[in-house]
């Protein structure tokens, strides 16, 4: 996890932008910005609150370093923090050009320098860069002579941010670490903010390793186990379970542990191993046979191992242990059935 110093003072910078394509223009500041000093703890929360998990990504620099608008402009403000003003125009105005889909709303940039950061056990300076585009309406409150006087005024919430990341100063051959956040909307028409506005490829590290392995044993038991052997519906939830329980008991990942702990049998190790090499080519990557567990991936990616048989309409049967404690069957009329074994009811 990456910890900001909450009692550290930070330069803040806010702009205003808005959709290209409905030519809202942008509206910037010419200096820092001003906050009183009771201010620092909720913008600090407000700036730091989305980012829960160890997933990282990079800057993609694998062309060119300089394509990158805002790993170039980071890289300047690392490397003199007067640039802060400067180079936050030239990333406003980046967001801009990125802001053209009409789904896309404009709203209020904030562009930050934390001089103070411990991630991964190293000590690290921080730019943050977020967006928010949603607004609240509260209501003010005001005494006179006789009475009360109500108003409404529309501002910005400190729950969270709708978008941001954080840019430590560490790798920066690499690309840099980098973490994001996007609590707008999930299509694929407006996820601009990552790939199009900071141009960003997940960091091979061992959330990384973890992640994509859960989702290669999940794609190896749901789609190909059934092309390769005949497999019931319960071993198929068996071997769901028995592979994250895999990760949640264990530190580290090893292979062959896995194959033969999991997967048991030599003909489905053949055909797991066939599968992984598919796998990595089909997306395009290399996923290491040793590496150390995240438990924060495997807390994510456990959500998605529905350890559920659906039957009909009628009942769902939720598998969560001893596989020898359910039969499946046809009886004399031909009707399915399963059979359920316990000691007692919950």
């Amino acid at each position: 996890m990456h910890f900001l110093n909450p009692e550290e003072s930070f330069d803040l910078v806010i702009h205003r932008v808005g959709n290209s394509g409905s030519e809202e223009g942008v509206h910037l500041s010419k200096t820092l910005t001003h906050y009183d000093e009771d201010m620092v703890d909720p913008l600090y929360t407000f700036f730091t609150k989305s980012f829960k998990t160890e997933e990282y990504f990079r800057f993609n620099i694998q062309e060119d370093p300089e394509d990158n608008v805002v790993y170039t402009a980071a890289k300047s403000i690392f490397e003199d923090r007067t640039q802060l003003v400067q180079q936050s125009v030239n990333l406003a105005y980046h967001l801009y050009n990125k802001s053209y889909n009409p789904k896309v709303r404009g709203g209020e940039m904030f562009v930050v320098f934390f001089p103070d950061a411990i991630i991964e056990g190293q000590n690290a300076q921080v730019i943050g860069i977020f967006k928010s585009e949603n607004k609240e309406r509260f209501l003010k409150v005001h005494p006179t002579e006789n009475s009360y006087e109500a108003n409404s005024e529309t501002g910005i919430q400190l729950g969270k941010v709708d978008k941001g990341c954080l840019i430590f100063n560490l790798e920066q051959e690499d690309g840099y670490i980098v973490a994001c956040v996007d609590n707008g909307s999930k299509t694929e028409e407006v996820k601009y903010w990552s790939d199009e506005f900071l141009g960003l490829t997940q960091r091979e590290d061992e959330y990384f390793d973890t992640e994509n392995t859960l989702n290669l044993c999940k794609s190896y038991v749901m789609d190909k186990l059934p092309e390769d052997f005949e497999v019931s519906k319960v071993d198929q939830v068996d071997l769901l379970n028995k592979s994250v329980n895999f990760f949640k008991e264990n530190e580290k990942f090893e292979i062959d542990q896995f194959a033969k702990q999991v997967l048991g049998q030599d003909e489905l190790i053949k055909s797991f191993a066939d599968y992984k090499q598919q796998f990595e080519e089909v997306y395009e990557m290399d996923l290491n046979d040793h590496f150390d567990i995240s438990k924060n991936a495997v807390k994510k990616q456990a959500r998605f191992f529905k350890s559920i048989i659906k039957l009909d309409k009628n009942f769902h049967i939720y598998v969560h242990g001893n596989r020898q404690m359910i039969e499946q069957g046809v009886d004399e009329e031909g009707k399915k059935y399963y059979k359920l074994y316990y000691d007692s009811e919950i």
